[in-house]
């Protein structure tokens, strides 16, 4: 399968960022146990602090590719853009986050995103991201 990650803002500061909350490792390490994980796979990452990069980029790949996976972070409560360009590709989408928002903030509960993905993953650390794989590897 074809996948790619796309990760929203301040997520590239994760083992650095509230390690509490995020954890202490390194989205690129974390990326490199999935890409050796999954070795019959092409696992591609993306990372932006723009939204709209973001939507830039799943207009760019999601007619083509078998899945995407995307935590956009804090545009998960406020994106209708991201969302209209979920419901626009072909691609399957799922949302992943790595804490359980539920349990956080309330403006954290409500995702404009949820309802056009093909699912959603969230509050499993890291290995959120190795759970939507092996969702859209089953989905196929």
């Amino acid at each position: 399968m074809n996948l790619l990650i796309i990760n929203g803002p301040n997520l590239n500061l994760l083992g650095k960022r509230e390690p509490s909350v995020y954890g202490s490792e390194s989205f690129d390490d974390y990326l490199n146990k999935l890409v050796g994980e999954y070795t019959d796979d092409a696992i591609s990452y993306y990372q932006s602090n723009n939204e709209g990069d973001i939507i830039d980029k799943l207009h760019e790949v999601g007619f083509d590719i078998d899945g995407i996976i995307i935590n956009a972070g804090a545009y998960t409560h406020t994106s209708l853009a991201i969302a209209d360009a979920i419901s626009a590709i072909k691609s399957p989408v799922i949302e992943v986050h790595i804490s359980n928002v539920h349990k956080r903030e309330a403006f954290r509960h409500n995702s404009y995103l949820s309802a056009v993905c093909q699912g959603v993953i969230a509050g499993f650390g890291l290995d959120s991201y190795r759970l939507a794989i092996e969702a859209l590897k089953r989905s196929k």
